[in-house]
């Protein structure tokens, strides 16, 4: 049971997410879970050996995939934070990948790590978020990356939406 000072995880207020990223109930998924940090989302995450590209070194593309669904995590939590709404409240909002560029600055350890994402630009239908990767025990970033996140489901524009693939 959480107690009342724990954080509220963004992807328990995704209802029908199956992402193998941030999936609550995705079998053998990664299970990303994002949190409000004063103004940046936070994300601890802890990888399975399965999860190495090389021994002891984290693979690229999981690491890609968290910093992925981090962001559109983020996306969603910050356009309810912007309109002053709590999460879960209505209209759901639901972001997809428009971009992902990421800059491998040194090999990650297979280890624990901390996921911390802002905003620098939002509108309703694209978020630019900068997000950043620290293996918890090494303390310096090992990846950085700029993340564009398009608004691709409107709640309260069902007409629109039955449209949407």
């Amino acid at each position: 049971m959480l107690s009342k000072n724990s954080p509220q995880i963004f992807q328990d207020f995704m209802p029908g997410n199956i992402c193998f990223g941030c999936g609550n109930d995705t079998k053998n998924g990664l299970h990303v879970k994002s949190f409000w940090g004063d103004d940046v989302s936070l994300c601890d995450w802890q990888p399975k050996v399965s999860h190495q590209g090389w021994p002891k070194i984290m693979n690229g593309g999981i690491i890609a995939t968290i910093i992925d669904c981090h962001s559109m995590g983020t996306a969603m939590a910050y356009a309810l934070k912007y309109e002053n709404r709590p999460l879960g409240s209505l209209p759901e909002y639901k972001y997809a990948t428009g971009t992902l560029s990421i800059k491998y600055i040194a090999p990650t350890p297979n280890l624990p790590v901390r996921l911390k994402a802002s905003v620098i630009s939002y509108s309703k239908k694209k978020v630019l978020i900068k997000c950043e990767l620290t293996p918890i025990k090494l303390r310096k970033v090992t990846v950085s990356a700029e993340v564009l996140a398009f608004r691709v489901y409107d709640s309260s524009k069902e007409i629109d939406n039955k449209f949407q693939t």
